[in-house]
Formats: C-alpha cells, structure tokens, sequence
C-alpha cells in the first residue's frame, strides 16, 4: 500500500472501477473479501441455497438495501413475524416480495406459483387450496386484483398488517 492519502469519493470511484467489470457475484464475493479484510462489519443475511435443500445459508452481505434496513431470507422474516394463518402468510410473502427480497426478485405482485415457492422456503404449511388462498384473501381486504392472470397486488391493509402487527408476541 502507499502512504499517499485519499478523499473518500476518490476512494469509492476506485472501488467502482474495480468492481464494475466483474459479474454481480464476483462483486459480492469481492466486497464480502474486503469488508473481512478490512474489519468492516457487513449486516443482513443472503439466501444462496436453492429451494427444498434445508436451512437456508448464511452468507453476510453488505446492506444494498439502504442504511437500517437489514436484507433477510423468507423463513427468517417469518420466524420473526410469526403469521397465525396462510392468509397472513400470503401477506408476508408479498411484503416480502416488495419490501426486502433481494434487488432481482422484487416484485408488486404475487400469484399463486410464488406462494407455493416462498411457503416451502419458509417451513410454512401450505394450504389444501393454495390457488383458492389468494382471492380468499382479497375478499378479507389483504389484496387488491392486479392487471395479469392470477396476480394480485398487496393493498395497505396487508401491508400494515405485516408492517406494523404481526410479531413474535402478537396475538391472534
């Protein structure tokens, strides 16, 4: 290393002109590797494993999210969450969609196929009727029906209920 000192945007464009050849994997490996090397705690945990394959693990990443905001797995949020029923859920995996699944899954909308996926991901017992599950649930307020086949889309009352209600200590 030189002793020659940096401005902090100096050092972020070198940074940027390391990274941006590699592939979005290569950087994370790469920014995982240097926050260690360098001592800087990185937060929130990445989902690497594939669906069906047990626990998921956990690789620590830097928040791409945004300061204070943790980026977290599916079965984490719901262990955290504690959804009582499939309709809460159903919210749960849209807000997770939304809100905190990593940049290249977010979504607005959710159909019946991601409940499937994102029911088995978190341990959640999935429903005799999981196609039925989603217009159940707009007919209690959770949902509104989005423009595609199948979709629907999480409406304020969903949302506040993942957001603010649900919790480890929430009743039913």
């Amino acid at each position: 290393m030189t002793d020659k000192k940096h401005t902090l945007g100096q050092a972020i464009d070198r940074i940027i002109e390391a990274l941006e050849p590699l592939e979005s994997q290569a950087r994370q490996t790469a920014i995982n590797a240097a926050c260690s090397h360098l001592g800087i705690q990185v937060v929130g945990v990445e989902n690497n494993q594939k669906p069906g394959k047990g626990s998921p693990s956990e690789t620590p990443v830097v928040n791409p999210v945004g300061p204070g905001i943790k980026q977290i797995d599916i079965r984490t949020l719901k262990e955290q969450k504690n959804p009582k029923s499939a309709a809460q859920m159903a919210c749960l995996v849209a807000y997770y969609l939304q809100e905190l699944a990593p940049q290249g899954d977010q979504k607005n909308t959710i159909t019946a196929a991601d409940l499937t996926k994102y029911f088995k991901q978190a341990g959640f017992k999935l429903p005799k009727r999981i196609e039925q599950l989603l217009p159940d649930s707009r007919s209690a307020g959770y949902f509104d029906s989005a423009p595609g086949k199948g979709e629907y889309s999480l409406n304020a009352v969903g949302y506040n209920l993942v957001a603010h209600s649900l919790s480890k200590t929430a009743g039913d």
